[in-house]
């Protein structure tokens, strides 16, 4: 079996304890990897400083728009490949695997465009006094990734980090090591990238991680992940002002008023739960709906919750596969049980322990009615498909359930009435929102969250600035024949 190595300066590496990467369907091993740890940090900063400090990588735009256009190649290469590692290894179905192949390499190829694209400004700011703002890139950039989405995640960050003109070191998760490896596989082939300017390390602990941020050599993290986790970083980076992006926990609502058309909406709503086996951070945890309805989306909810097939992720007939493991099945069937304890369960779920799932990490779906929102259902991230269901009596109602947690991350609003869906939009403290939808994506717009998950954005045109420093440059002009500048008239 061969053991899946490190990418670091333009080579494998092979160095560090040996992994297991364990398929959370059966329980069963899937392959070896190279786990790495400090040392191997430390090679990768240095590589990552040296192809920064030494190559024209990050003065030539076209370089970079050109590496990035054969790494979506490269990755378009090996779609198969991984979406059948990835459902293995994440326990995301088959849909959801082909959905993270297929969108990755056109990020890469929107953001080879924003390479070449971007661009600063000029202008006379006084007789002979020009001004020039222009775009640098920030320099060695730390990319942590987590396990639910690794492709998706690794190249929504590695994209602009990219165009931007910074080389990285990108920290993968374990969970994923195999998956890591097939795109390190697509980095090693793509021949524009100079060595080091793309460094991958798979991680089962935090000690790579913990390096790139306490490096005095790495200029700027991203981080996507929890909000613990998140604030961790955030305080060790100020010790040294490190630009810090970081997209953190959601708990996104749902908010359905009464003239919503429920055979249209309630498959989004359990797709918003299910999909990824709700191990997603725009994950639609929270159903609000206007009270005058309620009884029925009630019904037809569970009904559909509990028809849901659970399955092996690489099995086409799956529509919900397992957790990533068996602690977070344990950890989520713990706060179902407690929950019941403060709320009417509608739909208890739970873990499967008969049957051939049962070796395997499943967790059936489940839906419960809290009696108040100050309770860890509705405040906490559950990162399992687990659904709140709450009632609101009015347009105002909605608006302060909406906001009763501490995340802001995302959220969804249901109505046929346009004006009242931008009333809500407007009121509702979310980086992004959707109307008559959920989970709508695009590179040419930002996502990211208000309150406590995170700051920064992800996509978009503002995804380079997360990557770079703006100069100013003031040019004084010499006026002819006097040998004076124009600040001396």
């Amino acid at each position: 079996m061969t053991i899946a190595g490190l990418w670091i300066d333009g080579a494998w590496v092979r160095s560090g304890a040996i992994g297991v990467s364990i398929n959370p369907s059966t329980g069963k091993e899937l392959g070896q990897f190279y786990d790495g740890g400090h040392a191997e940090a430390e090679a990768a900063i240095a590589a990552a400083r040296r192809a920064f400090d030494n190559t024209e990588w990050a003065h030539d735009r076209q370089l970079r728009a050109r590496a990035l256009m054969e790494l979506a190649d490269q990755l378009e290469a090996r779609a198969e490949v991984l979406i059948s590692m990835n459902a293995r290894e994440t326990g995301k179905t088959i849909p959801g695997a082909s959905l993270e192949a297929h969108t990755a390499p056109a990020t890469l190829r929107h953001n080879a465009g924003l390479a070449l694209a971007q661009r600063g400004g000029a202008s006379e700011i006084l007789p002979g006094v020009f001004g020039v703002s222009t775009h640098e890139p920030i320099g060695v950039a730390g990319l942590i990734i987590p396990w639910n989405a690794p492709l998706a995640l690794c190249v929504r960050a590695l994209g602009p980090a990219l165009a931007a003109g910074c080389t990285v070191v990108v920290k993968m998760p374990a969970q994923t090591a195999l998956t890591n490896a097939l795109i390190a596989e697509a980095l090693a082939s793509t021949k524009s990238l100079p060595p080091g300017v793309v460094n991958l390390i798979t991680e089962s602990g935090n000690d790579c991680a913990m390096r790139l941020v306490e490096s005095p050599l790495v200029d700027a993290i991203n981080f996507t992940g929890s909000t613990r986790t998140g604030k961790l970083i955030a305080a060790k980076a100020a010790e040294s002002l490190k630009r810090v992006s970081l997209e953190l926990g959601g708990k996104t609502p749902l908010v359905v008023f009464e003239d919503t058309d429920i055979d249209a909406v309630a498959p989004v709503a359990v797709a918003a739960i299910t999909m990824f086996s709700g191990q997603f951070c725009m994950a639609g945890s929270r159903i609000l709906v206007q009270r005058s309805v309620a009884d029925a989306w009630r019904t037809r909810l569970a009904a559909m919750l509990e028809a849901v097939v659970l399955g092996p992720a690489d099995d086409p007939s799956s529509q919900m596969g397992p957790l990533i493991d068996r602690a977070s099945v344990a950890r989520v069937d713990a706060l179902v049980r407690e929950a019941a304890s403060y709320g009417r369960v509608l739909v208890r779920g739970g873990a499967v322990v008969e049957g051939a799932l049962a070796e395997g990490s499943f967790f059936r779906p489940a839906m419960i009615e809290p009696s108040r929102v100050d309770v860890p259902l509705v405040q906490q991230e559950i990162f399992g498909p687990v659904l709140s269901f709450e009632t609101f009596e009015d347009e105002a109602d909605a608006v302060r359930l909406a906001n009763a947690t501490d995340y802001g991350l995302a959220a969804s609003v249901f109505t046929r009435d346009l004006d009242r869906a931008q009333r809500v939009v407007r009121a509702i403290k979310a980086g992004t929102v959707w109307v008559n939808g959920w989970a709508t994506l695009s590179d040419s717009y930002e996502e990211g969250g208000f309150k406590q998950s995170g700051i920064g954005r992800a996509r978009g045109s503002a995804s380079l600035e997360e990557f770079q420093e703006t100069k100013t440059t003031i040019q004084v002009v010499a006026s002819p024949g006097h040998g004076k500048s124009a600040a001396g008239h």
